[in-house]
């Protein structure tokens, strides 16, 4: 079965799964070694570790695409990839899918807003005018922009125009969480972005309520920042490293994770 086919059978049945995001190959590795059958590439996350930027449309198709790429080749399972907002007109929204299904993605959400983007949970966001084996995400950002009936008339568009899954993004209170889940027998996506405009249910919520995908989109980055800022803390107080050895993936096994000894492996075979 391709990792396409996997994701739209995860997908099918409706069971709230947790979908992790990562925003470059390790991340993703780490994901995968998890157990988790899915992983995300969240364009905050790529836009703030790739560029050290706000996820406010800075990363462009050439960097995402690449970043994609990278990550669908680091692991095994099925990636689910920010595509934003197809990177201009309908004319760049066909060529990014293009390049994404190229990349190896399994699945990629295209959201409605206008240029320049922004994160769905930050405010001051502008809407558009309202059988591949590619699974195409429908995002709508209309909730902060024009009210949550106009979000579910976008949602009722894109079912008609084909999406495979609903991305209704950034519902403000646990009744727009249920309306949202009431509207649609198309799975939906749920995203679970700690500190933003949605309420965190409990994930037995959403699940009971139908979410086929629950998305953590950032949550790796922020433990990772925040493991990093402790580390640099202790470091420049104390002047010294060693002290703070136990906070560190041990080298043999970082090689272990990003395959060293496979490469090795192979370099030997082609020497040969």
């Amino acid at each position: 079965m391709t990792r396409r086919r996997m994701l739209r059978q995860l997908m099918s049945d409706q069971r709230g799964l947790v979908v992790p995001g990562a925003y470059d190959g390790v991340s993703a590795k780490l994901v995968e070694r998890a157990g988790f059958p899915v992983v995300y590439m969240t364009g905050y996350g790529v836009s703030a570790s790739r560029l050290g930027m706000p996820d406010m449309g800075f990363a462009g198709l050439a960097e995402m695409a690449d970043q994609a790429r990278n990550m669908a080749a680091a692991v095994s399972i099925p990636l689910i990839a920010d595509a934003d907002t197809g990177y201009g007109n309908a004319l760049h929204a066909r060529r990014t899918v293009t390049a994404y299904e190229a990349a190896g993605v399994a699945g990629l959400h295209l959201e409605d807003q206008q240029l320049p983007k922004r994160c769905g949970h930050l405010a001051g966001k502008r809407v558009i005018p309202a059988e591949p084996d590619l699974v195409i995400i429908a995002r709508t950002d209309a909730i902060a922009v024009n009210g949550f009936d106009d979000a579910l008339r976008r949602a009722e568009l894109a079912v008609k125009a084909g999406a495979d899954m609903l991305f209704v993004e950034a519902p403000t209170t646990e009744e727009q969480i249920e309306r949202v889940a009431r509207a649609f027998d198309t799975p939906l996506l749920f995203n679970y972005a700690p500190g933003g405009r949605s309420p965190l249910l409990p994930f037995t919520r959403l699940r009971e309520l139908g979410y086929a995908l629950i998305l953590l989109p950032v949550d790796t980055l922020f433990v990772a920042v925040r493991a990093m800022q402790a580390f640099l803390a202790d470091l420049k107080d104390g002047g010294e490293v060693l002290p703070l050895a136990e906070r560190c993936i041990p080298f043999p096994e970082f090689n272990e994770l990003i395959g060293v000894a496979e490469q090795f492996a192979l370099g030997e075979r082609y020497s040969a």
